[in-house]
């Protein structure tokens, strides 16, 4: 499923994995790897039995470290391929905010300036008590376009995100949770358990719900400030007139599980 052995996929049941994998370099990501991440994502939103996709990185050392610098002779020395590597980039983190189904970070160890923006891509972070967290912009002079801005800010707010920005220190991952950076911290031993655990809880619910509620998210939060209430309003339309909906009301009047379906 995954055209370059540094991203890998698997699917487990309910869930599928993308695993950024180049742990000698605490999973730096390169060109081939954004490159794959479109491929695999749109093999599991094909898949109905996936319903629910952890991110993840490699090893116990990161989730991600941010770009691979040791590329950037060969790949990002000419204003060309500079735009090259900004447009996979870009597209492969809109493929993620776009993904149809639930998409939640398992964070362990440094997450790290694109390792942060690749968790931000993701509806739900969870993270290990070892997790460490930086976008280190300002020591490197760089500068950051305003929807990376505005997802950090969407989620931690204005002046945290100037906060992380200004240091651009390291967090720990105590202090991600308060600043809301992150949902959950757990202990390092029981990350990969818990967010499995938390993954197939997710995956009995009822996909068009969740999908009406991700996409009323993004248009509520969108950079031009003018969300399409229409659209919003026509999946919540589908929601009333699935199968599931009748399935949910039924299974609550017979006191059971519900088995839905995504249709």
């Amino acid at each position: 499923m995954s055209p370059t052995s540094r991203m890998i996929a698997e699917k487990d049941g309910s869930i599928g994995r993308i695993i950024f994998n180049k742990p000698e370099r605490h999973n730096a990501t390169s060109s081939d790897m954004w490159e794959a991440i479109p491929v695999i994502l749109e093999d599991f939103e094909q898949d109905p039995a996936i319903r629910v996709i952890i991110v993840t990185g490699a090893g116990d050392k990161a989730f991600v470290s941010g770009a691979d610098i040791s590329e950037f002779e060969k790949a990002r020395a000419t204003p060309e391929q500079i735009a090259h590597y900004d447009k996979i980039g870009e597209v492969a983190n809109s493929r993620l905010v776009k993904c149809s189904k639930p998409t939640i970070a398992r964070i362990r160890g440094y997450c790290v300036g694109g390792g942060v923006a690749i968790a931000l891509t993701c509806d739900i972070r969870i993270a290990s008590d070892n997790a460490r967290f930086a976008v280190p912009a300002a020591k490197l002079g760089l500068g950051y376009w305003a929807a990376g801005v505005q997802a950090l800010m969407n989620v931690v707010g204005p002046s945290f995100t100037k906060e992380i920005f200004y240091t651009g220190r390291l967090f720990s991952a105590q202090e991600a949770l308060a600043m809301g950076l992150v949902n959950r911290v757990v202990p390092d031993a029981e990350l990969d358990a818990y967010v499995d655990d938390y993954c197939r809880h997710i995956g009995e619910n009822a996909p068009l719900t969740m999908l009406a509620v991700k996409r009323t998210v993004e248009e509520l939060t969108r950079l031009d400030g003018k969300p399409d209430f229409h659209h919003v309003a026509h999946l919540v339309g589908e929601c009333f007139g699935s199968e599931d909906y009748i399935e949910g009301r039924r299974a609550f009047m017979e006191k059971r599980k519900p088995v839905f379906k995504g249709r």
